[in-house]
């Protein structure tokens, strides 16, 4: 497993605002490759603990390769971050100190042309973080309803020729089962004119985007995930989340704002009855970007937004 390849983004700004203390208990609830993971791991020694949590097998083992010179100080879990305190019961932890969420695909998912991330690789179209079991998005490309391939291609790729590309969809597939990453880039390309092409980025991608969060329950997972690490936040403890397109930002926009949110009472009120008081501080007014140093050296930095809180 050595071949697991994934450049952590923003390492020195995880740093500076889960500021992880020795002896604390941390989560990396994405673990991936263990980059942040290591990092926090350091910076907790002596007594600290770190829980990760990861869908993916292969990149379970390879973070737990990477992480064995930490001892039992280190604890991998196999499983979705949205069942976090389940996980948490099992290693009997009531709070934490700090958790950081690194959202999205890994490098080594997207290089990994079985995984089927890729629209630049000819691949059997998986997509699933998790390969034990669940559907495919070949299973889910041939399966739904053209009404509903339109819906999840505008809702999580927020593609404006969803509607065309539903619709090229449904015919292609009563000629033969879709299975592969390049039969459905051939289908796109089809679908969207060529002289609306943006020459930004390849007229698949928000589809491929769109289908990974449909496979993958990525949006759910994060909102139930995010509120639950949260929760167990101890006071002072401190919640990191970096998003790397619009509708996971502004899931943790929205949830951080809700949880800095005091009284809701109408101002016209002459007390509070709502009782809501504001459970964490935000960190970060905006969310924080990579300098130009590392967009260059790790090119998914660029898309990556940093947004932070504490607990109060």
């Amino acid at each position: 497993m050595s071949d697991f390849r994934h450049l952590s983004v923003l390492p020195d700004e995880v740093l500076r605002f889960l500021d992880p203390r020795p002896g604390g208990v941390y989560l990396d609830g994405t673990l991936g490759g263990g980059g942040h993971a290591e990092l926090i791991l350091e910076k907790c020694a002596p007594g600290g603990i770190l829980i990760g949590i990861d869908r993916d097998r292969q990149a379970l083992q390879a973070a737990s390769q990477r992480l064995a010179t930490h001892g039992k100080r280190f604890k991998p879990v196999q499983g979705n971050f949205a069942g976090l305190i389940q996980h948490l019961d099992l290693l009997q932890i009531k709070s934490l100190d700090g958790f950081i969420l690194d959202l999205g695909v890994s490098s080594h998912q997207l290089d990994t042309a079985s995984r089927g991330f890729s629209f630049q690789q000819d691949a059997p179209l998986d997509m699933r973080m998790d390969t034990d079991g669940g559907q495919t998005a070949a299973d889910l490309l041939n399966i739904c309803t053209e009404q509903e391939l339109e819906r999840i291609i505008r809702d999580y790729g927020e593609e404006r020729w969803a509607r065309r590309i539903a619709s090229f969809i449904t015919d292609a597939r009563q000629n033969a089962r879709i299975e592969t990453t390049m039969q459905l880039v051939d289908i796109i390309k089809g679908a969207v004119p060529r002289a609306m092409w943006d020459e930004r980025i390849h007229p698949a991608t928000r589809t491929f985007q769109a289908l990974r969060i449909a496979v993958n329950g990525e949006l759910a997972s994060l909102e139930e995930g995010l509120r639950s690490a949260l929760d167990l936040l101890a006071p002072g403890g401190r919640g990191v989340a970096i998003s790397f397109h619009s509708l996971e930002d502004r899931i943790v926009k929205h949830m951080f704002r809700e949880y800095a949110t005091g009284c809701i009472c109408p101002r016209r009120a002459p007390l509070c009855t709502c009782g809501q008081a504001p459970r964490v501080k935000i960190l970060t007014g905006r969310p924080v970007t990579a300098g130009n140093e590392e967009n260059q050296a790790n090119p998914r930095a660029r898309s990556a937004k940093l947004r932070a809180v504490q607990k109060l």
